[in-house]
């Protein structure tokens, strides 16, 4: 196990009825706040009378920014950035998920930054301060309400980059699993490889003597496992969408980061999909995932012999340990057609004609090379985009 610092600040008010707790969590860090959220679900569903409501009651000053959308755009931060100073915010509220709560981080980063917050995202600049993030969490998924991460799309070349800082960790986040009854089946189960992905990022490691967050890993999936067959039926199980959605912010709120360092190529291979085509994130994770480990199993077959036999439930064949890590990988893609999400690109109709480009874009690190568990090269992740077609 290696060394680590591990801090999580974020206030979770979880349960039913939690939102309207949101005005007395907001007025402890200022009396203005900037209420983003997405589209006009937030209104059909009340969740937006409730928190005006509850910020009113509790004497606090509303601004609003709606248009939040999925892969969030950089052009909404700006809009963000400048609204903030204008009126002079002290916190920003997203009412959403992931990707409201990723546009309001950058927003948060860019109001007291002189220069153009995309610099963050390219290395240019790193965070000094920011404003104070809240959140009303909508969907489990990216886990962006108590995570250091966001993700921002930039449309002048389609390039899609994440950034992370304890700077953005949010202050606070409410969390009623009611707030979930509502999601369609396809976006509950995007948000179920969302959640996924994080696990399995940080599960496959070099690290070794990680044996106690590789069974809090486990445990995780396979509560994602069991329970998202339930709300797909059932959309209404309470008990089933609160561990989801605890879940969710377990799954990237570092704790299953200690001691170990994680991959991340699936994610910054998949960023290259959703990025072009402004696919589901789950959904890229979906398709990309499973390529990856076909690509990289034989670099450590005894952890994908794990991952099957402890996640998965298969048996161990000990004379044939391959056939065990292969097992794991098929069963994973089942579970994924199970939930109705697609396995490969030709499922999200995206075209063969670019991969080599999202090869070349695929943020790679210092040394050309993208992920940790196995370096990848550019050749490296066109091969995985071909095993995804």
């Amino acid at each position: 196990m290696d060394n680590f610092t591990f801090q999580s600040p974020t206030k979770i008010i979880f349960g039913k009825g939690a939102e309207h707790q949101v005005g007395k969590e907001a007025r402890s860090h200022g009396g203005k706040v900037l209420l983003h959220y997405g589209g006009g679900s937030i209104k059909r569903t009340g969740l937006y009378d409730r928190v005006v409501q509850s910020l009113n009651e509790a004497g606090v000053e509303v601004v609003e920014l709606a248009g939040a959308q999925p892969n969030p755009r950089l052009s909404l931060v700006y809009e963000g950035i400048e609204l903030c100073r204008k009126e002079n915010i002290d916190l920003i509220l997203a009412v959403g998920g992931g990707s409201t709560i990723d546009s309001s981080k950058a927003i948060a980063m860019g109001v007291p930054y002189k220069g153009d917050v995309w610099d963050f995202f390219t290395g240019k600049a790193d965070a000094q301060t920011a404003l104070p993030v809240g959140v009303v969490l909508t969907l489990p998924a990216a886990g962006s309400e108590a995570s250091d991460s966001c993700v921002i799309t930039k449309e002048d070349g389609w390039l899609k980059r994440g950034y992370g800082s304890q700077l953005i960790r949010p202050v606070f986040a409410i969390m009623n699993p009611e707030l979930t009854f509502t999601l369609p089946p396809y976006q509950t189960a995007c948000g179920a490889a969302d959640i996924m992905a994080h696990i399995m990022e940080r599960y496959f490691t070099n690290t070794k003597g990680v044996d106690f967050t590789d069974y809090l890993s486990e445990a995780t999936l396979k509560t994602i496992i069991k329970h998202i067959p339930v709300v797909l039926e059932d959309p209404e199980n309470y008990e089933s969408r609160a561990q989801i959605m605890w879940a969710g912010t377990i799954a990237h709120n570092d704790l299953l980061s200690t001691g170990r360092v994680g991959d991340w190529a699936s994610h910054q291979i998949e960023h290259e999909l959703s990025g072009i085509y402004d696919v589901p994130h789950g959904a890229g994770l979906a398709v990309v995932f499973p390529a990856w480990m076909k690509y990289v199993y034989k670099h450590d077959i005894e952890r994908f012999v794990q991952f099957a036999v402890r996640v998965w439930n298969a048996e161990q064949d000990f004379f044939n340990p391959e056939q065990t890590a292969l097992e794991g990988i098929r069963r994973l893609e089942d579970f994924f057609r199970s939930i109705g999400l697609p396995v490969r690109l030709s499922e999200l109709d995206i075209p063969n004609d670019r991969l080599e480009e999202m090869a070349e874009k695929t943020k790679k690190g210092a040394d050309g090379k993208v992920g940790q568990f196995v370096k990848l090269t550019t050749k490296d992740v066109l091969n995985i985009l071909r095993l995804a077609e």
